[in-house]
């Protein structure tokens, strides 16, 4: 199991200049580089300071000139905000002038607020169609002049400009979490990106079920890959988890804002929901989220990663992006490159072993 990184440029308040949610971005994307993460993720928002990311791409082009091995991905991409012409040539050209380390991560969407101001107000469910019309036909692009009659988009003969560094194209991600997404992804060749939340440690394994079977019924393309994420917080003392389940719960406040369209968004800046009215749910229960996130001590988070490896996971992705303080999140990654990698390290050479003896 290798492992990545999901970070954005977060801003929580107006106090906090631009120069620093930039720099901190910057300080952490060299931590990971250079403590040997596989994969550094950045998303696609829109209208929000917690997420400040109306271009992944050229987030990474950036990120790249200042980053050396790790490579850099999209999760993800939001489907109906894009044409596949614009999208195949912005991707392609970021897989040149990032030398080749893209990794192309794509999905339907989330917040319905975002929705609402950049796809006309549809509903946010009804994007994964757009996210499977849309994908086929920037593979084309990348291969060859094609022309497309679609439901969403209509274009003449065109080229997709540049053609991708690598080839035949950049590794395809698809986020997922129901069945039919799994199954059709997997039938494209695309790898998964997904997520268990804030649920419990069973849905880890619910998920990897979903990717077996999707694998099994695809035996016609080589096996992809499954990546998860949860939100990760690695602190050096039992007693400072409550510091990460208070970020977690004033973040998914906002999320929920934001989700279900229904709070207020100021300046960008998305009031977070009353606590009253969320905190029945058992994700907003604070033992539920230290036990359900990836929030512990260096030997606590190790335990809870064999359940990712258990599942079949390929990759486990920190998702950092939660206000979580800057401290923290440096502190983060550094425990689990100096402690949690190296566990992991050990068990692949140890299996490494055991394979060559058979």
């Amino acid at each position: 199991m290798k492992f990545a990184v999901s970070l954005t440029m977060e801003r929580f308040s107006p106090d906090m200049p631009m120069a620093k949610v930039k720099s901190n971005l910057l300080d952490l994307a060299r931590l990971a580089d250079e403590g040997g993460f596989e994969t550094l993720w950045t998303a696609e928002h829109h209208t929000i300071e917690c997420t400040i990311s109306p271009n992944p791409l050229m987030t990474l082009t950036w990120l790249a000139q200042h980053t050396e091995q790790i490579r850099l991905g999209t999760s993800t991409l939001v489907a109906p905000y894009w044409s596949p012409i614009r999208l195949a040539g912005e991707a392609a050209l970021c897989d040149h002038l990032t030398g080749g380390r893209l990794e192309f991560g794509i999905a339907r969407g989330s917040y319905q607020y975002e929705f609402d101001r950049m796809a006309g107000g549809m509903p946010q469910q009804e994007g994964v169609a757009y996210l499977k019309e849309l994908v086929p036909a920037v593979k084309k692009l990348w291969a060859q002049d094609y022309a497309h009659d679609g439901d969403y988009w209509k274009f003449p003969l065109a080229a997709g400009v540049p053609k991708p560094l690598q080839k035949p194209h950049p590794p395809i991600w698809v986020a997922a979490r129901d069945p039919g997404t799994f199954d059709w992804a997997v039938g494209i060749g695309a790898s998964i990106l997904s997520t268990p939340l804030s649920a419990p440690a069973a849905e880890i394994a619910v998920l990897g079920e979903k990717f077996r079977k999707a694998v099994a019924d695809h035996p016609e393309v080589l096996r992809p890959r499954l990546m998860m994420q949860r939100r990760t917080c690695v602190y050096e003392r039992a007693q400072d988890w409550e510091i990460a389940v208070g970020h977690a719960i004033d973040y998914g406040r906002a999320f929920e804002n934001l989700f279900q369209n229904i709070g207020t968004v100021q300046n960008g800046f998305p009031e977070a929901v009353p606590y009253e009215s969320v905190k029945g749910k058992d994700n907003y229960n604070p033992e539920n989220i230290r036990r359900n996130l990836m929030f512990g001590t260096p030997d606590e988070v190790i335990e809870k990663l064999l359940d990712y490896e258990a599942a079949g996971v390929d990759q486990y992705c920190l998702g950092l992006t939660f206000n979580l303080p800057f401290e923290l999140q440096k502190k983060t990654i550094k425990l689990w490159v100096d402690e949690v990698m190296p566990v992991f390290a050990a068990r692949e050479r140890d299996r490494a072993r055991q394979a060559a003896r058979a």
